[in-house]
């Protein structure tokens, strides 16, 4: 039977009713356990992992080899071989820095959502986002470049330019599309520049229709001290008519990165107002020996029993982005809030996904 990592797993105990002849069990049939199959952290080289499952798939999503790569598996702890899908244009807004791209399905099309910029390397002051739409139902592509979002304060102007944004993605809730992301409260000639998290409303998987909202601003004591405040990486999850934000804050680079959580506790509120939005945390951090956790994706087990969490960690405590990326279980709390535990070390065997075949 499956062991559980995070809390107290409570076995069933089922009890077969009596009859008045009962057939014979061989010993050597009811003792004999039953295998059980490992992994261990890290998964996949690199950083800012992303997962979608749809059926009985997985498609993970990440920029490199110049450009954007999707993978599909059966297997949640083996990501599968990379194949490019979009590659960047010699010319224009998006043509380097491509960030942290995100896969998602709406109406028989995917659609990537991604950070790029005009310049490549820093200072990294021209990061936008953007979003490709795929021809046709085929995760692979071929992509079109649906363009910069709009991610300003003076959306009536056509000519108004979008500010600063990173980690862009989208949460529906009610009929409505709504587009979360990292920003800058104005374009800066550093990037050594407070991040914020915003929300805007979206007319369709690629058209932001609304000035944009702020939403959370790095100001809790866990959020802050180092040598840059930011609250990035946000990531939606949905559970018992709550809906939350788990993001990512502190340094990327250092090993203080952690996560920062924000609630909206029924899903009739207004998620466009700040103060329908109660911050906790951090409700994820690293340890002496998993250093500067952060920038998660979630999904579920291939038999959907379970919840599970993909995060990076830094190799060591030298600051930088030399990263991988790692799983492991998550459970819920009485009231429906996500508990996340501690993360799993290098090298600890760790039960695969519920239903994950080998």
């Amino acid at each position: 039977m499956k062991k559980a990592l995070l809390g107290l797993l409570l076995f069933p105990l089922f009890i077969l009713g009596c009859t008045t002849a009962v057939a014979p069990v061989k010993e050597q049939e009811s003792s004999q356990p039953v295998a059980e199959a490992y992994f261990t952290n890290p998964i996949a080289d690199g950083a800012d992992p992303w997962v979608f499952k749809k059926g009985d798939t997985y498609y993970f999503c990440s920029s490199g080899n110049g450009g954007i790569q999707v993978s599909k598996s059966e297997k949640l702890t083996e990501p599968g071989d990379k194949v490019v899908v979009w590659e960047t244009p010699d010319s224009g807004w998006n043509k380097s820095n491509v960030w942290a791209p995100e896969l998602h399905y709406f109406n028989g099309k995917w659609y990537i959502y991604y950070a790029a910029a005009k310049k490549g390397g820093g200072p990294f002051i021209h990061q936008r986002s953007g979003v490709l739409e795929s021809v046709a139902d085929d995760v692979f592509g071929p992509y079109i470049d649906k363009g910069m979002l709009y991610t300003g304060d003076s959306i009536q102007y056509a000519s108004s330019e979008a500010k600063w944004a990173i980690d862009l993605t989208p949460l529906q809730m009610n009929g409505q599309l709504y587009a979360i992301w990292s920003g800058w409260e104005d374009n800066a000639d550093t990037d050594k520049t407070k991040q914020h998290l915003y929300m805007a409303t979206m007319s369709n998987p690629w058209t932001i229709s609304s000035n944009r909202v702020l939403i959370s601003s790095p100001e809790e004591p866990w959020e802050t001290g180092g040598p840059l405040d930011l609250n990035e990486g946000p990531q939606v999850l949905k559970h018992q008519e709550k809906v939350f934000i788990i993001y990512s804050t502190r340094e990327s680079w250092l090993k203080e990165y952690r996560l920062g959580q924000l609630t909206l506790s029924d899903t009739l509120l207004n998620p466009m107002q700040a103060s329908c939005w109660e911050k906790s945390g951090p409700v994820f951090e690293g340890t002496d020996e998993v250093l500067g956790v952060g920038h998660s994706s979630f999904t579920t087990s291939p038999d959907g029993r379970e919840h599970w969490i993909l995060y990076h960690s830094k190799k060591s405590e030298v600051p930088g982005w030399d990263r991988n990326i790692r799983a492991q279980e998550f459970t819920w709390t009485a009231d429906g809030t996500p508990f996340f535990g501690v993360p799993i070390p290098v090298g600890i065997p760790i039960p695969v996904p519920s239903g994950q075949e080998e």
